[in-house]
């Protein structure tokens, strides 16, 4: 097997979507992905990227801003999620787990599900060797079930960073989703050389860092999530094939005091809309081996 897209991810047009139904006959299946993260203020000088661009390290700017959210951002977002049904799912840096117990212990507490994302968001995965990023798996794996008595389940790579064999290491450390793959908007069967690895796709399009970048306002990504789950919705009830949405938000940004409000809004249309399930990526990835990663593995396995 090569590492062509083509080949890792059997091509599917969207006009042959996979049969699939979510628990309690819900067209689609809502996670929220909380990226809580630390950046080393100075990186390792071997980093094959520059985590921090705009000038020389120490950038104190950048780092604070970020910061922000794990000492004020998170328990502003922490409360939101308390006042609604929605799970979280928490792409998380496992040295958070370490360096911030309080932060570890409100996940804890609220058996929010854990999602690897790497160990540092400054460390990433691109330009490690095998053994190296088998080891990075490993540790943040060994964290996660110290830290919080629960296995990994999934990984989205630190700043989006993976190495053409990460869906092969993962599938092999026993992990179910790869997070990385946004080219659907159903899970997907990724080939790996030895057990079963799940795409469980993320976004760029309801992310709040993107929009920021973007010079939009959290009212844009409130008005984005609305639309995008109506469509989804009316797709999945006239061909019986259940989507997935998710929105990816920051505590730096969705806590910041002016967009807390709209963030709660995003929320409440998530647990109050009929027909989405909100769930999280974990429960998304055991629905879909079970039910239909192998008529998928299949289907691509025809073409």
């Amino acid at each position: 097997m090569s590492d062509d897209p083509l080949d890792r991810i059997p091509y599917q047009p969207a006009t042959e979507r996979v049969a699939l139904e979510w628990p309690g006959g819900a067209g689609v299946a809502c996670w929220v992905a909380a990226n809580v993260e630390h950046r080393e203020i100075v990186p390792l000088p071997d980093a094959r990227r520059d985590p921090w661009p705009r000038m020389a390290h120490p950038d104190v700017r950048t780092y604070s801003h970020h910061d922000y959210g794990n000492r004020i951002g998170f328990w502003r977002m922490l409360e939101a999620f308390d006042r609604h049904d929605v799970p979280c799912t928490v792409s998380c840096n496992l040295a958070v787990l370490e360096l911030f117990p309080e932060i570890r212990d409100a996940i804890v507490e609220r058996d929010w599900e854990v999602m690897s994302h790497g160990l540092y968001n400054t460390r990433y995965l691109y330009g490690l060797d095998e053994r190296d990023e088998a080891a990075l798996l490993r540790e943040c794996d060994e964290l996660a079930q110290r830290l919080t008595g629960r296995r990994l389940l999934g990984m989205l790579g630190p700043s989006i960073s993976a190495s053409p064999r990460t869906p092969d290491l993962l599938a092999r450390a026993g992990y179910l989703y790869h997070a990385d793959w946004v080219h659907d908007d159903q899970p997907t069967p990724i080939r790996v050389r030895e057990g079963r690895l799940v795409s469980v796709p993320y976004t760029y399009e309801l992310n709040d860092a993107v929009l920021l970048r973007d010079h939009f306002e959290l009212d844009e990504l409130l008005a984005r999530v609305r639309t995008q789950l109506a469509v989804l919705l009316d797709e999945a009830e006239r061909d019986g094939a259940g989507r997935v949405l998710c929105v990816a938000v920051h505590p730096c940004f969705v806590g910041q005091p002016q967009r807390a409000g709209v963030f709660e809004e995003i929320l409440a249309l998530l647990a109050g809309t009929e027909g989405a399930w909100c769930t999280t990526a974990g429960e998304i990835a055991r629905v879909y081996i079970d039910t239909a990663h192998d008529v998928a593995l299949a289907l691509g396995d025809a073409r």
